[in-house]
């Protein structure tokens, strides 16, 4: 569909193919008019990604909110914005590796959240987007949070990025370095001049790079719990600090779209802008369920734009799901390099971004807890059914630091798996399993195949899952309780949630 028919409150097979089986299009082909008529080749395209914290799939105004995005606005006019793309996982570490390398956190043995205190980062043997692209000759450049390791080998700049300006984990925590490449350039930055500081930092590598093809990945610290603007959009939205900070935000990406443009880029660079999973405790997750660290589609979908100007057909929103593990295989497909010989959890979607078709053949798609490895799987998706299999104890909403920041809860297996419409119950409202057990059966079978392709202590994970059954009487959609529970004489317990004999 086209924009004018987009409503404001949008509704939300086994493994993945590798990128090579999927529905690609080379450079050759998508150079030219939409749909890859022409076979006329030009230099591969610059690549530009956006990825904000915490951003929900419900604050940019072209999503629906009341918020002052404009720059967001016209880059959604001008070219694609999904409304059903989700993150990889539902924290900030484990998502972005994900994005950065089309792969599960669960394959890189990635932290939930690296912090000051984390002795090491992403497995070393994994290849981001910027080793990929190097290859064919890109200049590149990391700026931002990057929250994937912060000993020196772990950093930017030994992780196939040519320089970087950042800092190593979140505005929450400290100490709070900014970094120039491996060295420490302030002890502690300024969080209220951040937003300006990387866009400054963006826009002087876009002026220099023009000539040769460059990967830029900007990486905002906002909205980010607690969110900060600087002074020039503190009270700019009358609405708060995290309505500033993300108004704040859409300037920045009206900047970077401005340095394309007075470089003569804009027919030769790709813009993504996202965000690393849903909203924290402020934010709007839409009309959905659940924020960051949850499983529900308010903690994992995301706004996701893209435009590149005589490459993605403008002025159109797309219902097909997608996912941020979905981003190194189709930028690698549309910039002509070769992947890892690695297994890959996303598709190429490089044909959906051009028109040339309008869906794609998923399969089911895993979610996983928060945890130290990312290790827990609790739901799967296939199509527009939504199947969750397992749930921890106490807040299932949001988390917090109280007793460890992401720290382990006590996990259980459903007694009966929910099952639901995200097309029809887009707010995980209403569980259908009762009425579709097939269904329910088929997803089952698929994670049992997929849990096969993934490392071993994801494997022993899934089993120990399997072994810890909660309580038959929990409620669908309530937090679990343990198996042994017995309920007060006072609570009628119905005959289909009682234990099966």
């Amino acid at each position: 569909m086209d924009r004018r028919t987009f409503v404001k409150a949008v509704a939300g097979t086994v493994a993945a193919p590798a990128a090579g089986s999927a529905v690609g299009a080379g450079p050759a082909e998508v150079r030219g008019e939409a749909g890859g008529n022409s076979k006329t080749k030009r230099r591969p395209p610059n690549v530009i990604i956006v990825i904000c914290d915490d951003m929900g799939s419900g604050d940019p105004h072209c999503y629906g909110s009341s918020l002052k995005t404009p720059h967001l606005d016209q880059m959604a006019k001008e070219g694609v914005l999904f409304t059903r793309f989700n993150t990889a996982h539902p924290i900030c570490s484990a998502s972005r590796a994900a994005l950065l390398t089309g792969r599960y956190a669960c394959r890189s043995q990635v932290a939930g959240a690296y912090g000051p205190n984390s002795p090491d980062g992403m497995d070393l043997d994994e290849k981001t987007l910027a080793d990929i692209l190097k290859t064919e000759g890109y200049k590149s450049m990391c700026i931002g949070k990057w929250h994937l390791g912060y000993p020196p080998q772990y950093l930017p700049t030994n992780r196939g990025f040519d320089s970087f300006y950042g800092v190593p984990w979140s505005v929450d925590m400290n100490p709070f370095p900014l970094i120039k490449n491996t060295t420490v350039a302030e002890e502690n930055a300024n969080r209220e001049l951040l937003t300006p500081q990387y866009t400054e930092e963006a826009v002087k590598f876009i002026d220099s790079s023009r000539d040769n093809p460059f990967f830029l990945y900007v990486a905002h610290s906002y909205p980010h719990d607690p969110p900060l603007a600087s002074p020039r959009f503190r009270g700019h939205s009358k609405l708060g600090h995290q309505a500033d900070a993300i108004e704040e935000i859409d300037w920045s990406v009206g900047q970077i779209l401005e340095a394309v443009r007075r470089n003569n880029l804009d027919q030769d660079t790709m813009i993504i802008f996202t965000s690393d999973h849903g909203p924290w405790f402020q934010g709007c997750p839409g009309p959905r369920r659940g924020r960051k660290a949850t499983t529900f589609e308010g903690g994992t979908r995301i706004p996701f734009i893209a435009r590149w100007s005589g490459t993605i057909p403008g002025d159109r929103v797309i219902d097909e799901w997608g996912s941020n593990l979905d981003v190194v295989p189709t930028v690698a497909t549309l910039c002509g390099a070769q992947l890892p010989s690695k297994p890959f959890d996303g598709l190429d979607i490089s044909k959906v971004l051009t028109g040339a078709v309008t869906s794609t053949d998923r399969g089911t798609i895993l979610y996983f807890a928060v945890s130290s490895r990312q290790e827990l799987l609790e739901c799967a998706r296939k199509g527009n059914w939504k199947l969750r299999i397992a749930q921890s104890t106490g807040e299932i909403y949001v988390n917090d630091w109280l007793n460890g920041t992401c720290g382990r809860k006590q996990h259980f297996l459903l007694a009966r798996p929910e099952l639901y419409n995200l097309e029809l119950d887009p707010a995980e409202s209403y569980d259908a399993a009762i009425d579709h057990p097939d269904k329910v059966k088929e997803i089952q079978q698929d994670i049992e195949t997929l849990i096969s392709s993934l490392p071993d202590y994801v494997q022993k994970a899934y089993a120990e899952l399997k072994a810890n059954p909660g309580c038959p009487s929990t409620p669908p959609g309530a937090a679990t309780r343990p198996d042994n529970l017995v309920p007060p004489r006072t609570i009628w317990i119905p005959e289909y949630r009682r234990a099966k004999s």
